[in-house]
């Protein structure tokens, strides 16, 4: 018992937790600083998250492709790599399932949906592949192909519904197959039609599958230490080169993955976009909450996503302008994200702490 509460009162889990307590005081000063009520706007939040069983599948909805772009960029950051392109291996993935979805008929759900999310997940993970290519072979440093990559993944995929899949007169594709569709029908129709899909539990086996790849197997080693240290892996007899492809490759199917999940499961069809959905660049703040850590990132996806639904709570319930949301919502991040200054606060009772235990 006692080796429990160590754990939850260590510096490691209380730092997030003063950060997120911190980002939301710094939210309210600055709703207090505009005229806003922040208590009002805080319960709106809770109440659009929690206030019905549509609202929770909703927010469960939201937070699933944060899951799986959070993974896709801690994946590459693990092994050493940047991965600034989960925006365009998500668009990626999103366009192998529709074209799977659309375009094949006949087939069993049990065939036919397995098959589109492999197209997609393949399609992302070879989007990713192709910067994981350049910087082994050619050396060009990976963030400025994935930046530039995003912007590819984008015309090319509106391409390719314009060209191949379009509905007449709809900016859009034509619907997906139901035998490919993921969605939950009676979890859906018990949550008010909410949007729940099977995606959901496969980013939670992606989580799981993030660190069984990376620290129960000899492949995942390979790749760790290519990350930590380049030089000593290529002294040790690892193919750095084919381990950067490899790291990208995963990194790419997890996003793709995200994208995949949103096709099948949430809208059933793609639309032509002006501009990327932005989960991929959201992915990166994920990440960075979660600390690159699998359970972590799950538990950052939920902050992040449940912050970003509840949003238009607080937007109706109590009259505050989208700006200063996303400004709470930043604040959250910037808190977590500075360690120092969360340490730097809570220095005095650690100090305390620590004569104690010599005294």
């Amino acid at each position: 018992m006692n080796k429990v509460v160590r754990v939850f009162t260590s510096e490691s889990a209380v730092n997030p937790i003063v950060a997120i307590i911190l980002g939301l005081l710094f939210g309210a000063l600055v709703m207090l600083a505009g005229g806003y009520n922040p208590i009002d706007a805080y319960i709106a939040l809770f109440k659009r998250i929690f206030g019905s069983s549509y609202d929770i599948g909703e927010a469960i909805r939201a937070i699933t492709p944060l899951i799986l772009t959070g993974l896709s960029v801690a994946f590459a950051f693990r092994t050493g790599l940047f991965n600034i392109g989960a925006e365009g291996q998500f668009v990626m993935g999103m366009t192998g399932a529709t074209i799977i979805g659309v375009k094949i008929h006949g087939l069993p759900w049990i065939i036919h949906a397995p098959l589109a999310v492999i197209a997609g997940a393949l399609l992302g993970g070879l989007w990713g592949a192709i910067a994981g290519y350049l910087k082994a072979k050619r050396g060009v440093n990976e963030v400025i192909t994935t930046i530039m990559l995003n912007w590819i993944a984008l015309f090319l995929s509106n391409y390719i519904v314009n060209r191949f899949l379009l509905e007449p007169k709809q900016q859009r594709s034509y619907m997906i197959q139901d035998s490919a569709s993921l969605s939950i029908g009676w979890l859906s129709d018990l949550m008010n039609h909410a949007r729940v899909h099977w995606g959901t539990v496969i980013a939670l086996l992606g989580a799981l599958v993030f660190y069984l790849i990376l620290w129960r197997t000899k492949q995942g080693y390979e790749l760790r230490a290519v990350g930590h240290n380049l030089d000593a892996a290529k002294y040790a007899g690892m193919n750095v080169n084919r381990s950067i492809v490899k790291a990208m490759f995963i990194s790419g199917i997890f996003a793709g993955l995200a994208g995949v999940f949103e096709v099948l499961g949430v809208f059933h069809y793609q639309v032509v976009a002006a501009a990327s959905p932005g989960y991929g660049f959201d992915g990166i703040a994920v990440s960075l909450l979660g600390a690159n850590n699998p359970i972590g990132i799950v538990l950052g996806a939920m902050l992040f996503g449940g912050l970003s639904y509840g949003s238009a709570g607080m937007s109706f319930g109590a009259d505050v302008p989208p700006e200063i949301i996303r400004i709470v919502i930043g604040s959250v991040i910037f808190f977590v994200a500075t360690q120092g200054i969360v340490r730097w606060i809570l220095l005095p009772l650690y100090g305390r702490r620590k004569k104690e235990r010599v005294s």
